[in-house]
């Protein structure tokens, strides 16, 4: 019988138990019409972010059909990190838990991230995926996606100065910018040498916006984050 990404269970289950409290993670791929399970190193501090040899290792085996991890103490249900990077590799994920072994598998269904409430995981869904997702899905605009690693602000990067001309936005202003539109990209400096964080304006004087360790929000526009705003920006398209 024909082996399918149930099978390789108790193999996720048993690499999970080596990497505990770590998130394990690893491919589903098909080698000579055989389904293996090859594990991988997570690179990532928390979650798991697949080494890009390990990967680059795994579709020269053979054909990559599925992404598998563990959950550690937490139930085996997708995080929204988890359905976004599902859609996004459009394979089916296994998830399982450690150390029960229950699992569930998660395929690519067209699943979206609401633009409120979403879940933060940085270069999945963080304050640019929100930007990016708020101006395809609100102006049919779509936006360059970037490579980030964690704390890039803090490592020498420079990511938002550097590529906000290349992605079609002119600037506008400052902090001090009266001349405020919906849509208006907004850059911010917080606790950083460079600004590092993004947000939109929207109806009603607020933002739309995803900080670090919170739920994507709409928050009034003032104060705080006005004072930290180094650059208002327009989308060439808007002007």
């Amino acid at each position: 019988m024909k082996k399918t990404l149930a099978d390789l269970v108790p193999e996720v289950v048993a690499h999970a138990a080596e990497t505990a409290p770590a998130e394990c993670c690893g491919v589903a791929v098909v080698v000579r019409g055989r389904l293996r399970y090859l594990r991988c190193r997570n690179r990532a501090a928390e979650d798991f972010e697949i080494d890009p040899a390990d990967w680059a290792a795994a579709d020269d085996t053979g054909e990559i059909v599925g992404i598998c991890h563990s959950h550690v103490f937490v139930l085996p249900e997708p995080s929204m990190a988890d359905l976004t990077m599902c859609e996004q590799t459009d394979v089916p994920w296994l998830i399982v838990n450690h150390p029960s072994g229950a699992y569930k598998i998660v395929t690519p269904s067209g699943w979206r991230a609401p633009l409120i409430g979403r879940q933060f995981r940085h270069g999945v869904l963080d304050c640019y995926t929100l930007v990016r997702d708020y101006y395809r899905e609100t102006l049919g605009i779509d936006l360059p996606d970037f490579q980030r690693e964690d704390d890039w602000w803090l490592k020498g990067g420079d990511l938002y100065r550097q590529n906000f001309e290349a992605a079609g936005f002119v600037m506008i202003g400052d902090g001090d910018c009266r001349d405020l539109r919906v849509h208006d990209g907004l850059m911010l400096q917080v606790a950083s040498p460079v600004p590092n964080h993004a947000a939109v304006l929207v109806e009603d004087g607020q933002i739309l916006q995803h900080c670090h360790g919170r739920l994507s929000s709409r928050d009034v526009y003032g104060g705080y984050w006005r004072k930290h705003t180094t650059h208002v920006l327009r989308h060439r398209s808007l002007l």
